[in-house]
């Protein structure tokens, strides 16, 4: 199985992070958000930047906690135009040990999720790429997109309406 490489890669040792919490401003460059918009099914993204702030929470733990703001442009869900778009948001991930058979730990809401550490690095660009994929629209619609009433009210026909017509058919 081959790995996949990261669109905008920012690896940290975990080697590096002691009691002083690791802070870095990352920004995404010209062709990290070209490959970013193509994963992601943008038409662009024009700006990618987070502060992150790593925090050991014990010698196995590692608290992540990040602030990102992006500028896209997506196709409209109904019209198919460019749609413009910004996002802010915030996360914060905790990565430790993977834990062999055993259950998956379940956080309340107001817990961060866990991450697996898998080697001696956090990838602190690809976090914040799979956060911007969760805070992106689904359905992005532009401000002038109208949809049409009446083929909206209009029933759809059941999936296998067809073939029930033709057994009729055939039992004539």
């Amino acid at each position: 199985m081959s790995a996949v490489t990261p669109e905008f890669p920012r690896q940290v040792a975990v080697d590096q992070l002691h009691a002083q919490p690791f802070r870095q401003r990352i920004e995404a460059t010209a062709n990290e958000r070209e490959a970013l918009s193509r994963r992601f099914d943008l038409l662009s993204l024009d700006h990618l930047s987070a502060e992150v702030v790593l925090r050991r929470r014990s010698s196995e733990s590692i608290l992540l906690e990040a602030e990102f703001s992006a500028e896209f442009e997506q196709c409209c869900a109904v019209s198919l135009e460019p749609v413009r778009g910004t996002v802010s948001d915030h996360f914060s991930l905790v990565y430790g040990p993977a834990a062999e058979n055993e259950p998956e730990i379940v956080f309340g809401d107001d817990e961060p999720a866990f991450e697996p550490l898998n080697g001696n690095w956090i990838d602190i660009g690809e976090a914040v790429a799979q956060e911007l994929s969760l805070a992106l629209p689904l359905f992005p619609r532009h401000p002038e997109a109208m949809i049409d009433d009446a083929a909206a009210a209009k029933p759809l026909e059941r999936p296998l309406a067809a073939l029930s017509r033709l057994r009729k058919a055939a039992e004539c």
